[in-house]
């Protein structure tokens, strides 16, 4: 069976060199130098990006600020900017399709996946955002100023837009995670200044297109493509950028950190995970086994949540370990083109080879491979591999392996489940598999991670905010929560 060939709306997207995106137009480089893009099932040449660098983040930042300090967009009143909001996820599910192909050709993943769930979450969120941009209030107080007894005053609170802002994206989720960023900093007035990550601009910069199609003044958004140790890390320490937003490795994003507080740039990081699933005593196990194996091999095990680390209560270890390693053994691999496909391939030669000598240790500390532990090609692939009876101080179950390896342990007592689940650097997310509500209650307070999720996993929902504990990060996405991250709160007080 062949595997179907992406529409012809795709395929006039990727035939030309894609350029830059400032101030509403697809532009050269300064350098006049592109980034070769190749599929990671096939090694194929996909299409030719613009290779940025500083100077062109320069007038991408210049424009920027020049349409949030004067312009069209920064005296657009709020339903104004609502109502392009609703425009932009209408043209992103008229082009759903073409959206969800350029993420499989540049990130490996399922089309038709990423048409359900990575398009359609970013049309669901940036839904939502469009109605806060109405609701953006501050709120009126009596003060009491007991120097001044006789004098009277009004106090109030407002809510600005906190400026020109910098996004900095990963490739396992490249729309989606740019669409938690774009979506907030356009509700609230802000202009922003995006870099996709080096693998997957494609998908962003067809975002880009729509942005302009839905009529979004120019500067608004601005798409800078290049490689992170330069165009990052300038836009990271550029003094007229107003917050940063970044979603990628704890490491990097230390230094983004760093970088920030020298101007005292706002600060919003999403980092790393090494998420806990814990399957309690009363579980259902066929539900705990499909979900706890959805949970780390969804996206190929590329999620900052996966759920990596698998804790049963020993009663049924060796059955919902020997389930998930039967849901592995039936997965289909392939070019995620194909709709019968279950996995498609790792981002990249370099994750193939870093997924495989995490499994390679394992195996060499003497932990049982139940199912897996290959790579093959073409392509960048790595078997779905489950490996049980990890020690709980192996690299293995301390690191980030970001790939579809789930490490295994039992436990007998649920204060052990907790020691085991918080005995890690990270805090994005755990998932409670059980029907006992009363000890599921008991956990969640206990657990130290963003989000808890009972009886499912990593499953999310605009309403709710996603951001971690500890090393997994600082600040929330999604939810009320993320509108704090793009305005500034000011006082006010009038003596009447």
């Amino acid at each position: 069976m062949s595997v179907p060939t992406p529409s012809a709306a795709t395929q006039a997207f990727i035939s030309q060199p894609i350029g830059l995106f400032i101030n509403n137009e697809f532009v050269l480089s300064d350098s006049g130098n592109t980034l070769e893009l190749n599929n990671p099932a096939t090694g194929e040449h996909v299409a030719s990006v613009a290779h940025g660098g500083i100077s062109d983040m320069e007038r991408a930042v210049a424009s920027a600020r020049q349409a949030f300090d004067d312009s069209e967009w920064s005296r657009m009143r709020p339903r104004e900017r609502q109502n392009l909001l609703w425009k932009l996820a209408d043209l992103m599910e008229r082009d759903g399709q073409v959206l969800a192909e350029l993420e499989c050709l540049n990130n490996g993943k399922s089309a038709a996946v990423a048409r359900a769930m990575d398009v359609q979450l970013c049309i669901d969120f940036l839904r939502y955002m469009a109605g806060w941009a109405t609701k953006l209030g501050g709120s009126t107080v009596e003060p009491s100023l007991p120097l001044l007894p006789d004098a009277h005053f009004h106090g109030f609170t407002r809510r600005e837009p906190i400026g020109v802002v910098g996004a900095i994206v990963a490739w396992n989720f490249p729309l989606l995670l740019a669409c938690w960023k774009i979506a907030p900093a356009l509700a609230t007035g802000c202009t922003i200044v995006i870099k996709p990550a080096d693998e997957t601009p494609l998908s962003l910069l067809k975002l880009a297109e729509l942005v302009k199609e839905a009529g979004y003044p120019a500067g608004v958004l601005n798409v800078i493509t290049g490689p992170g140790s330069v165009v990052g890390a300038a836009l990271s320490s550029h003094p007229q950028v107003n917050k940063l937003t970044f979603t990628g490795s704890t490491q990097v994003g230390q230094t983004i950190g760093k970088a920030a507080m020298d101007n005292m740039t706002r600060v919003t990081l999403e980092l790393g995970g090494k998420s806990p699933v814990l399957v309690l005593e009363d579980a259902n196990l066929e539900e705990a086994i499909a979900g706890a194996a959805q949970a780390i091999f969804f996206n190929h095990g590329q999620v900052c949540s996966a759920g990596s680390r698998l804790y049963v209560h020993r009663k049924h270890y060796e059955t919902v370990v020997q389930g998930i390693a039967e849901i592995a053994n039936n997965m289909k691999l392939g070019n995620a083109m194909d709709p019968s496909v279950d996995m498609g391939p790792l981002i990249s030669k370099k994750q193939q080879n870093s997924v495989q000598r995490f499994i390679d240790q394992g195996r060499a500390e003497g932990a049982r491979i139940v199912c897996g532990g290959e790579s093959f090609g073409p392509g960048f692939f790595v078997k779905p591999t489950v490996i049980a009876d990890v020690k709980q101080d192996s690299e293995l179950v301390q690191e980030e392996i970001f790939g579809p390896v789930l490490v295994c342990q039992p436990f007998d007592t649920l204060e052990e489940a907790v020691q085991l689940a918080n005995d890690n650097i990270y805090g994005l997310g755990a998932s409670i598999w059980s029907n006992d509500l009363a000890a599921v209650h008991r956990l969640i307070p206990q657990i130290k991670s963003g989000s808890v999720w009972v009886n499912c996993h990593s499953a999310l929902d605009p309403v709710l905010p996603f951001g971690g504990y500890k090393l997994s990060g600082l600040g929330r996405e999604m939810g009320e929560e993320v509108i704090s991250a793009y305005t500034e709160h000011k006082s006010v007080l009038i003596k009447v």
